[in-house]
């Protein structure tokens, strides 16, 4: 492998040796025409001097104040003909020979790039000089980014081949992928590895709790009241319990017995991540099938585990007026109606758990008042999410979007409702989170955002518009 590597780096060497010298021209002249008065000369002038550029060439810096509907490279040609007819090639065609010319427009937010055919360079390079410029522009750093502009126009026009992206790609291809490929395995491996100890470290302990508890979950089981309702199908869900633990032992002594170099694969991932995944959801069970058994038969620390099933609607509530108090949720109805449920369940669920707890009301009673709560509180959370969606965006495609990312949250959120009965023993889609709600949202927001952000900031403009008449300069512009 050195051997090979040692031959390519000598054939790259010999090829760079053989190439001719690249040049370093400052500009031959730097021409700024700051209409818009945002440029900090002092600062920037002496900076342009000294970029080099591969070829000796004229430097124009020209901004100006418009809209962003102007088309900004007719603009720009309009102001060179009226003011700089040098600019323009002799035919009056294309830009002059030996220019390179950065314009942008602080108030209409484009930017544009343009240059004589001795000097231009793929649509797909102006675009990166533009770009180069965008973050600093964003942040109203016009100097900083007309200097950064500069500099990445200097790098492209008229690079030498043996400079360009592709030909670096190239020459170091292969030995490149060799090495890349080993590092990037070793990479995989070593990531692999440390998911696997994860997984292993969160299947450990929730195997050991099952085994040290099995006795007493099997004595819960077995005085669970059968003509419960939630009993029943607790005990359900309960008869397959032991094949379940037996699978999860199997898998446990397959996930230990992985050397070092198995657990760097994916395969042997996959198997330690299913038993910690398994023996998890029977810890889960476990502690759910002593709660059942506590509260339906009212033994000993059946508060705790009425406190325990309560538990995820009192945090829902107590979130409640931070959701609806977002300025984006209001004067909606779905809101009034969540601000009403909140005010009525919250004072409600301080009566179910008083008359639970003087006998007036049966369990089974009790948690299917709690199963009714949780699901009005879940069918207005739907309503909102609609109308919020419904008020942010703009398109389908940004709908559809938002509604996906809301999803994706809601359903990362059902695993932890399998702590208590009702969600161990009903469909998680029958609550809907509030804390879900509220990441969903944003992470919403954020991913519409984004795509409002790049489409602005996408798609070059290279036509001069109708005043440009049978102008073909080389030249483009786009929105930051």
């Amino acid at each position: 492998m050195k051997k090979i590597l040692g031959i390519l780096a000598l054939t790259l060497m010999a090829i760079l040796g053989a190439a001719p010298a690249a040049i370093a021209a400052p500009p031959t002249d730097v021409i700024v025409e700051d209409t818009a008065g945002v440029l900090y000369q002092p600062q920037l002038l002496p900076a342009v001097e000294k970029i080099n550029f591969h070829s000796p060439t004229t430097v124009v810096i020209y901004t100006r104040n418009g809209s962003s509907s102007d088309n900004f490279n007719e603009e720009v040609l309009r102001y060179a003909r009226a003011n700089h007819p040098e600019w323009i090639s002799a035919d009056g065609q294309k830009w002059a020979d030996g220019l390179f010319i950065l314009a942008f427009d602080p108030a209409g937010r484009k930017v544009g790039t343009y240059m004589g055919e001795d000097r231009k360079v793929s649509l797909s390079k102006q675009e990166a000089i533009q770009e180069s410029t965008k973050d600093l522009f964003r942040e109203a750093q016009w100097t900083d980014g007309a200097i950064a502009g500069v500099k990445k126009g200097a790098a492209l026009i008229n690079q030498p081949w043996y400079l360009s992206a592709g030909f670096i790609i190239t020459a170091g291809i292969t030995g490149g992928l060799a090495l890349l490929g080993f590092g990037i395995r070793a990479g995989v491996r070593a990531n692999n590895r440390t998911k696997a100890a994860g997984h292993l470290q969160r299947g450990d302990a929730g195997y050991s709790s099952v085994s040290l508890a099995l006795d007493v979950t099997e004595l819960n089981a077995k005085t669970i009241p059968e003509a419960s309702s939630y009993g029943t199908l607790l005990l359900e869900k309960y008869r397959n319990f032991s094949t379940k633990y037996l699978e999860t032992r199997t898998l446990n002594e397959q996930s230990h017995a992985f050397t070092k170099k198995d657990l760097g694969k994916a395969g042997s991932v996959a198997t330690v991540a299913r038993y910690a995944d398994m023996a998890e959801d029977l810890d889960t069970l476990d502690d759910v099938i002593g709660d059942t058994n506590a509260l339906l038969n009212r033994y000993a620390g059946w508060e705790g585990a009425w406190d325990r099933q309560v538990r995820p609607l009192r945090e829902d509530l107590a979130q409640l007026p931070a959701l609806i108090s977002q300025p984006e949720a209001q004067g909606l109805a779905s809101t009034a109606a969540l601000a009403s449920l909140h005010g009525q369940r919250s004072q409600g669920l301080e009566q179910l758990a008083a008359d639970f707890q003087s006998g007036r009301i049966t369990p089974d009673a009790a948690l299917d008042e709690l199963r009714g709560m949780s699901q009005e509180l879940t069918a207005l959370l739907q309503q909102h999410s609609e109308a919020m969606i419904g008020k942010y965006t703009k398109t389908k495609s940004e709908k559809a979007s938002m509604e996906k990312a809301m999803e994706s949250s809601r359903m990362n959120a059902v695993r932890g409702r399998r702590t208590t009965i009702l969600g161990s023993v009903f469909d998680g889609y029958m609550f809907y989170p509030v804390h879900s709600f509220s990441a969903g949202y944003l992470m919403g927001q954020d991913k519409v955002d984004t795509a409002r952000t790049q489409a602005s900031s996408s798609g070059s403009s290279s036509g001069y518009g109708s005043s440009g008449g049978s102008f073909s300069g080389s030249g483009s512009s786009s929105s930051f």
